[in-house]
């Protein structure tokens, strides 16, 4: 972090303002405040029942207006290095690969048909806007924008229960198009150093989106290895707190998608961690990524609204207040307009095309209304913005801080606008399921656990376990149908469990087997989804893990 002459602070460095580092007390007290402004964040926004990422956005945005804090420049390199791979490596991971196969039509149409969509259009508007600027910058700049972040608009849906199968799309879209994004951004970046034909910007396209993917897959089968092998669990935690950024960094050097090869690394582990990994392994990892990408997040969030006045500030004086914001209105009427437009218009096109998306296609207008409201843009899009070149072809590039300004406005404006008004949108057209999708797991957990009944009555018959323990367990599987029973008719549910002798491990082990089995055959058949799947794992595995430490 790095100061110049106006007082501004340069977070990761930057091609902004160069100076002397901040000293070890100031970078200590950023660090806090940010730490206080999550924690606040995270309680208000609880307690008004918004998405976590507006209010940490709005707070940034009302602490940086205060004169006693420096002007914070948040650089492109500390997102796209250091943020930018382990987030989308955690999403390809915890991806759904049966929901992502049966919508890969929709998923696919929105991250590449709806982003190069809206590069056109946004460039387009963008040339109006600024006709000066040359056509290469134009289509950086329009890239830069074009992706979603999926962050606060799958809060929301997840809240309300909407169907599982927005949810996926939201977030395999997401997932798809940064990649698409920075594709369409790093050729537009090589144009504005080196001009070159149609035919070698192809042929750029092939090798850069090729090599990812074939370095991804190598590094995901040579992890794959390395993690059946290591057993520790903080081992486990290690390497996968590593490989993301084995992903990204290499791939960038060998200049070919960094964003590709870490999903295609992540997608590939994801599918595959159950007969990887231990469940104390599977345990421990999910807790600390959920928290380590909450503090990843949030802090990314804090620090995009704490950057508002650094961007301002960067504005020359050429352009009047009304100027600007009517560029920045055209600029998110477009964004919106294209994304909106591409749900109700193409989007039933696809019905045509071959896979199981028929039900997504038939389904009305609702689901696709919320979809094509659900395009918010994350701090991403703007440090994109912030990585395109102060100079084009040896000539200094002016507009540089009114292209930055314009990606903020549209950051705040999608994640503010769209973010508040999302959840009345579900409500008002009917898709808030919450209850639905509660009565759902309960379903899935009921069938889980009479499973293992089922194995335990069998080992009882057998003369596998003694009547006392098997009369004990069934007594805990008892309680536990009595439970799930209590949430389908709507009584609360109160969770745990008793605690078994410590003598029965091998025996706990085949009940525990059997509801995984069972658990197994009822994602593979379709009948729960993903996130069930994963919430209902969680608790064998937590069963599992305590079998085996005492």
């Amino acid at each position: 972090m790095m100061p110049d002459g106006d007082g501004r602070r340069l977070i990761g460095g930057g091609s902004y303002s160069p100076g002397r580092p901040v000293g070890e007390q100031e970078l200590f007290t950023l660090i806090v405040a940010i730490t206080v402004v999550t924690i606040v964040g995270r309680t208000v926004a609880k307690r008004l029942d918004v998405p976590d990422a507006i209010v940490l956005v709005v707070l940034g945005v009302l602490a940086s207006l205060i004169p006693q804090v420096p002007n914070i420049e948040l650089s492109p390199n500390l997102v796209l290095l250091v943020f930018l791979p382990p987030l989308v490596y955690n999403a390809a991971f915890f991806s759904a690969p049966r929901e992502t196969r049966e919508n890969a039509v929709p998923i696919t149409a929105l991250a590449i048909g709806a982003t190069a969509l809206t590069i056109v259009a946004v460039a387009w508007v963008t040339k109006l806007i600024l006709p000066d600027l040359p056509t290469a910058a134009v289509l950086a700049f329009a890239a830069a924008v074009a992706p979603t972040d999926a962050v606060a608009a799958t809060s929301v849906l997840s809240r309300l229960g909407a169907p599982q199968r927005i949810v996926t799309i939201v977030e395999g879209e997401s997932l798809i198009n940064d990649a698409v994004a920075l594709t369409a951004f790093g050729l537009a970046v090589e144009a504005m150093a080196h001009p070159f034909t149609f035919g070698h910007g192809v042929v750029r396209l092939v090798e850069v989106v090729a090599g990812g993917i074939g370095y991804g897959l190598v590094l995901a089968l040579v992890i794959g290895w390395v993690r059946r092998y290591a057993r520790d669990p903080s081992v486990q935690i290690m390497i996968s707190v590593v490989t993301p950024f084995l992903a990204y960094f290499p791939a960038e050097q060998l200049h070919v998608s960094g964003v590709l090869a870490t999903v295609v690394t992540g997608v590939y582990l994801g599918t595959r961690t159950e007969g990887m990994l231990q469940p104390a392994s599977r345990v421990s990892g999910a807790i600390f990524w959920r928290t380590f990408v909450f503090l990843l997040e949030s802090a990314l969030f804090v620090l995009l609204g704490l950057e508002l006045r650094t961007v301002v500030d960067h504005l020359s004086g050429s352009y009047s207040v009304g100027w600007l914001a009517g560029a920045a209105a055209a600029e998110v009427a477009v964004i919106l307009a294209v994304r909106m437009g591409w749900e109700l218009i193409f989007s039933p096109l696809s019905r045509f095309l071959p896979g199981r998306h028929s039900a997504y296609v038939r389904n009305p207008w609702r689901q696709r209304i919320v979809i094509g409201w659900s395009g918010m843009r994350g701090a991403i899009s703007l440090a994109i913005a912030l990585t395109i070149p102060a100079m084009d072809r040896g000539h200094r590039l002016t507009e540089q801080p009114t292209l930055v300004f314009l990606a903020a406005v549209v950051v705040m404006a999608t994640l503010i606008g769209n973010g508040l008004t999302l959840a009345p949108l579900i409500r008002a057209i009917g898709l808030a399921e919450g209850e639905k999708q509660r009565r759902r797991e309960a379903s899935a957990r009921m069938k889980v656990t009479e499973a293992g009944l089922a194995r335990l009555d069998q080992l009882a018959a057998n003369g596998e376990v003694d009547q006392d323990t098997a009369s004990l367990y069934r007594q805990l599987f008892e309680m536990r149908l009595d439970r799930v029973r209590a949430i389908l008719d709507d009584i609360d549910d109160e969770t745990g469990d008793g605690g078994p002798p410590a003598d029965t491990h091998a025996f706990r082990a085949e009940l525990v087997e059997a509801e995984r089995v069972k658990l197994a055959e009822l994602y593979d058949r379709g009948k729960i989804s993903d996130e069930i799947r994963r919430s209902i794992s969680h608790s064998l595995d937590l069963q599992d893990r305590t079998r085996r430490y005492e």
